[in-house]
């Protein structure tokens, strides 16, 4: 396996891979579903088998990359919760509508990134808001575009997922701050997998026998789904998570293409000209000019409470465990806790003959 955070060609290399590994979802999963599968179990059965597959291969090749402390853990909680419920909607909505048309709805996704950015902090042009508009004149073509009755329930699954799929990417650079992209990715997987199972198991107890060829689709759905999340965590890392959206083009691009090979779907003249629209804006999306005031890379979140009361919590929560300065300053970074701490309390370092707090390097998640 390459070393994604070996240089910027590789990590430029993953992100652009990110695309084309997602691009494969909606034709598996039709696959799938079309072998008489339901989409609770297909998401199940992805996911866990992807979690099962990353485990195996950390265990073997990658154990460093396993280490993971609990503040870490719980921000890739958060994000694998968030993804989980909404590849429960992909699914649904998978199941309602043709693949093609799926991947175009779910391409919205930038779109609510754009927004997201804008109500955590960032400044964007007018012209954004143009296209957002030309966005979502193409997408009205695309779900309506089509012959016989729209099916709503499932463009409205396509949409909500979309929407969490966005808040995956703004979170997941957060917590992607402090660690690498594989353990993310571990631990995001391995969340998400329980909340699909578990989603699964309220649905339906009773497992139903899968054919051959539909296990097979599933198999092939769970490495992309693992691929593609290990992809799109580095490139989410190493250039932001409104750069790597940019790319959903491709991941467009390489949905239909595969569904008009494999599954002899065929889009409208109208749904082309939505495609047409959407793809313009996607293209041009690019141009948004961001306020310098955001760091390199990162979409501030919003700070709900405050910066002074943030500073009380983290004091409180924090003060007397016993933590280094160095993992303290860690924690404090992916948090988004600001200034200086209010009379911090001493910290418990181990003793040591220069009385000095354990080095970073004994930490391999925050040294990477």
């Amino acid at each position: 396996m390459f070393d994604l955070d070996s240089d910027r060609h590789s990590n430029l290399t993953a992100a652009l891979m990110s695309p084309i590994f997602l691009g494969l979802a909606p034709v598996f999963g039709k696959l799938a579903l079309r072998g008489g599968s339901d989409p609770f179990t297909v998401a199940a059965t992805r996911t866990a088998l992807a979690a099962a597959l990353l485990w195996i291969l950390y265990l073997v090749f990658l154990r460093k990359y396993i280490y993971i402390y609990l503040a870490g853990f719980l921000g890739c909680a958060v994000v694998g919760t968030v993804n989980g419920i909404g590849s429960l909607m992909y699914y649904n909505g998978l199941s309602r509508l043709d693949a093609s048309m799926s991947q175009l709805l779910n391409g919205s996704y930038l779109l609510f990134a754009v927004l997201l950015a804008r109500l955590g902090g960032q400044s964007l042009s007018w012209r954004t808001g143009v296209r957002v508009l030309l966005a979502l004149f193409g997408l009205m073509l695309i779900s309506g575009g089509g012959h016989g009755q729209v099916e709503w329930l499932g463009v409205g699954f396509m949409l909500g997922n979309a929407l969490l799929f966005a808040g995956t990417l703004i979170l997941s650079q957060r917590v992607l701050y402090e660690m690498p992209p594989q353990t993310v990715t571990l631990y995001v997987i391995t969340v998400m997998a329980v909340v699909v199972v578990m989603a699964r198991g309220a649905y339906d107890l009773h497992w139903v026998p899968q054919s051959h060829d539909t296990m097979w689709a599933i198999l092939a759905l769970a490495i992309s789904t693992a691929l593609s999340r290990l992809t799109l965590f580095a490139g989410v890392k190493h250039f932001g998570s409104l750069q790597t959206t940019l790319l959903a083009i491709t991941e467009i691009a390489v949905a239909v293409t595969l569904s008009y090979l494999l599954l002899d779907e065929r889009l409208t003249f109208i749904q082309w000209v939505g495609v047409g629209a959407f793809g313009v804006s996607l293209l041009v999306q690019g141009n948004a000019r961001f306020s310098s005031r955001a760091p390199r890379g990162a979409i501030p979140m919003p700070n709900m409470a405050g910066i002074a009361f943030q500073q009380i919590a983290f004091t409180h929560a924090f003060g007397d465990s016993g933590l280094s300065q160095d993992e303290l300053d860690a924690i404090r970074r992916m948090m988004g806790v600001e200034g200086p701490l209010p009379s911090e309390p001493p910290l418990n370092y181990p003793q040591s003959g220069d009385d000095k707090p354990p080095a970073v390097d004994s930490f391999p998640d925050m040294a990477d």
